[in-house]
């Protein structure tokens, strides 16, 4: 078989600049990627245009696999639950099922979703604040488990059961005072006033429910690992209060998830690489937290979380092409990509990491990084050292797995196709690009309107 003659990059000695450095550090050395699990990039840019979405399935199941492992070692009885709005694209979907995953759904569309792709009711957990009736009757019947978010939710569903007369399968989702501020108590019961417990004794005199875990989630990009201890700790008290007050013994505590990736953060002045906790540091926070409350080993729950972007986030890849350059007013230099905030809206959040493809020099130059959309928010990235990259030429934006495909959105550009490196070497479309014909499938123009 032939192999591609690699392309020779003379070796470069960098000179090191002596004195203080400023409170951002120094500036990050510039690395390039030409392959994504052995596949060219070039072949995948060629192949599937730009730009191009494209995740790693071999990434997704040695995340999913590790935190598994690392959670197991710590504690006896762990179960995943992927977490839809992520990313709920069916492929992905499907490799954390096959990982041994449960599905955690937001919505009637995610819950449809997830039984669409096989999965059982009773692997099922409906959260989130807005469930329809309909949904409930869907969740009930199937046997899910349905995290009640508020009281009128709690009434609504002891209608529905005394309607169908049938036991719904129910948990809480509980807020507490973690130490993190501002607190996330707009979901849920909060621990502190008595509310949770107020809803734990209504659920217990209803004739339908069968209470069977309780569930928290205390935030997102979470780097503190002291608050998810702090959580395991007031949700196992209040697991222990369930079974002395009412002599009922829970399947469960959910831990959600917010569980930090990679990605660096706009106001951080270090790299996220550096100061993001690792699956171990959560792991011991959480299980240290279960663990002080002295339960018997036969009382312990199933520990079950909601782990997202710190699994998927990694493996998603945004390969993207230089369509032109520009000097700003101030002579700050300007690049244009065929990629914007539409797409990537992650960006809002994060400054991605963006590499290239192959060896442009050793000079570097201070560069603003704007999308392709007539909007002057479309900004990438507000500033990264890159060399000077010709026009056409690709550059790669890394840990984009979570969230940018489900709340992208079809804006002045359609969305491109999504792919997946599989772990065979080959490649597979797991999501079409967009047509025009697509996108106005839904559309109707009164015949007034029709030019003649």
């Amino acid at each position: 078989m032939e192999t591609k003659k690699k392309k020779y990059v003379r070796p470069v000695i960098a000179r090191q600049q002596l004195g203080m450095m400023n409170k951002f550090g120094k500036a990050p050395i510039s690395t390039l990627i030409d392959k994504i699990d052995d596949v060219d990039i070039s072949e995948l840019s060629s192949n599937y245009g730009t730009p191009l979405f494209v995740i790693s399935e071999k990434k997704l199941r040695s995340q999913q696999r590790d935190a598994l492992r690392i959670f197991k070692t710590r504690y006896p009885k762990v179960q995943f639950a992927w977490s839809y709005k992520t990313n709920y694209l069916d492929a992905i979907c499907s490799v954390f099922h096959q990982e041994g995953s449960w599905a955690e759904v937001v919505s009637e569309f995610e819950y449809d979703k997830a039984k669409r792709l096989g999965m059982p009711g009773n692997k099922i957990i409906f959260n989130g604040p807005d469930k329809t009736k309909d949904a409930l009757i869907k969740a009930i019947n199937d046997g899910a488990s349905i995290h009640i978010d508020h009281f009128d939710e709690l009434y609504s569903l002891i209608e529905v059961t005394e309607k169908l007369e049938k036991t719904a399968r129910v948990a809480i989702r509980v807020n507490m005072d973690v130490g993190i501020y501002p607190k996330w108590d707009r979901f849920g019961f909060n621990y502190e006033n008595g509310e949770a417990l107020d809803a734990i004794k209504r659920i217990m005199i209803a004739n339908n429910m069968k209470l069977v875990g309780l569930h928290c989630h205390i935030g997102t990009y979470m780097l503190s690992t002291s608050a998810y201890r702090i959580a395991a700790s007031k949700l196992t008290t209040l697991y222990k209060k369930v079974i002395s007050d009412f002599s009922h013994s829970l399947e469960y505590i959910d831990l959600g998830g917010g569980f930090a990736s990679k990605n660096t953060l706009h106001a951080q002045y270090l790299d996220a690489s550096g100061i993001v906790p690792t699956f171990e540091d959560y792991a011991d926070a959480i299980t240290s937290g279960i663990f002080e409350l002295n339960l018997k080993a036969s009382e312990l729950p199933l520990l079950i979380l909601e782990t997202g972007r710190a699994l998927v986030d990694e493996a998603g890849f945004m390969i993207t092409k230089v369509i032109a350059h520009k000097r700003l007013s101030n002579g700050r230099r300007a690049v244009i990509l065929d990629t914007g905030v539409n797409l990537l809206f992650t960006s809002f959040w994060y400054k991605h990491r963006i590499t290239p493809t192959q060896f442009y020099g050793e000079h570097t130059e201070d560069s603003a990084i704007f999308g392709n959309l007539c909007m002057n928010i479309d900004v990438i990235r507000d500033g990264i050292q890159l060399p000077p990259i010709p026009v056409g030429d690709i550059l790669v934006i890394h840990n984009v797995g979570a969230y940018n495909m489900t709340q992208w959105m079809q804006f002045i550009n359609m969305r491109p196709k999504v792919v997946m490196v599989m772990e065979s070497g080959s490649v597979e479309i797991i999501r079409q690009n967009e047509t025009l014909e697509y996108l106005t499938q839904l559309e109707i123009v009164p015949e007034s309107l029709k030019l003649k």
